[in-house]
């Protein structure tokens, strides 16, 4: 399963893979700007950790994830 979000002219790529009945285990990748680099692995998959997750807080938490590491990147909203 997956899910696009856009959030600060990013896109955050959400995959779901099942683990258990109706739990998934999570992974996000963040695309799109030029400075990349410094999101995981040249911005590579990560895997979210303490799953499995239902799948609306499997959604959720990656979200939150993705968009923590772009403010990161960023720098705060102003």
């Amino acid at each position: 399963m997956h899910r696009k979000i856009e959030y600060r002219s990013f896109e955050i790529h959400v995959d779901l893979a099942p683990a258990a009945e109706d739990m998934f285990d999570v992974t996000f990748q963040i695309k799109g700007g030029t400075n990349l680099e410094v999101l995981g692995a040249r911005g590579g998959r990560i895997p979210l950790r303490n799953g499995p997750f239902t799948e609306r807080w499997a959604y959720l938490v990656a979200e939150i994830a993705g968009q923590a590491a772009i403010d990161v990147l960023l720098g705060p909203v102003n």
